[in-house]
């Protein structure tokens, strides 16, 4: 049984159909999901939809695209948001210089924020990071200097070296459909190695299918796809992938299990 452990399913190609999107990924054996959102005006409803289903978690955050709508997020709201019993996440939030949607400097602060409340809460810190690497690296660093917090790169796509990095600072990195693609050669390489006890596994739907759904809408259930593909880089099947990246999910996202 596997996790999807970041997915949007309030999302356009989502959302219309959701109980048979989420129904379809349980009978292909997806046991829970992770329902992220992006900016504050999700939060209700990603939270609800959590709240009506019981295989269903939620996260609050912003995401950096949209920092300079939140340049003056209350910090308090994000707290309160964490307390209900079906968050369990911080995020997604960090950096994205690729696209530069929002200043960097209002995208590094509100990742500030972000880790202030993770390291409050307990509650992990889900992070975007795209062509920003050596700021996330340093916030991440300078933020781990004033108190541990628990913390994971989502859709990694970066440099081997990046990923070193943050596993040597104790992160997880979670792996998406783009392991799957035929010039993603080094993220393959860096997927085959990665230590077993910090690897997850997601969809980041309605983006980013696996092979062989490139080009439709991606969905929860495509999940097992990518779990077969990465069983077959680390020579194991994805039954033994399924059980160790549910095991990584429920330690990281300690909160779930009380969900």
């Amino acid at each position: 049984m596997l996790i999807d452990s970041h997915c949007h399913l309030e999302y356009k190609g989502l959302i219309e159909e959701q109980g048979a999107v989420l129904d379809r990924a349980r009978a292909a054996g997806i046991q829970g999901f992770l329902n992220i959102s992006t900016k504050q005006s999700e939060w209700d409803q990603v939270v609800a939809t959590a709240a009506r289903e019981n295989d269903v978690w939620a996260s609050v955050g912003i995401h950096p695209h949209e920092a300079d709508q939140h340049a003056d997020l209350d910090i308090d709201a994000l707290r309160r948001a964490t307390q209900h019993p079906k968050v369990i996440a911080i995020g997604e939030t960090g950096l994205d210089y690729y696209y530069d949607k929002s200043d960097r400097s209002v995208q590094q602060r509100l990742f500030r924020s972000h880790i202030e409340v993770a390291r409050e809460t307990g509650l992990p810190v889900i992070i975007h990071t795209r062509d920003a690497e050596d700021d996330t690296a340093a916030i991440l660093e300078d933020e781990l200097g004033k108190g541990a917090f628990p913390a994971l790169i989502h859709c990694f796509t970066a440099s081997s070296e990046f990923g070193k990095k943050v596993l040597d600072l104790g992160l997880t990195i979670s792996l998406s459909g783009i392991v799957t693609f035929k010039n993603a050669k080094e993220l393959q390489e860096i997927a085959a190695e990665l230590p077993q006890d910090r690897i997850l596994v997601e969809t980041d739907s309605p983006f980013l299918a696996p092979v062989p759904h490139r080009g439709k809408t991606c969905e929860p259930a495509f999940v097992q796809n990518t779990a077969q593909f990465i069983a077959d880089l680390r020579g194991t099947t994805k039954e033994e992938l399924a059980e160790t990246t549910t095991e990584n999910f429920f330690k990281l996202f300690s909160k779930a299990a009380a969900a």
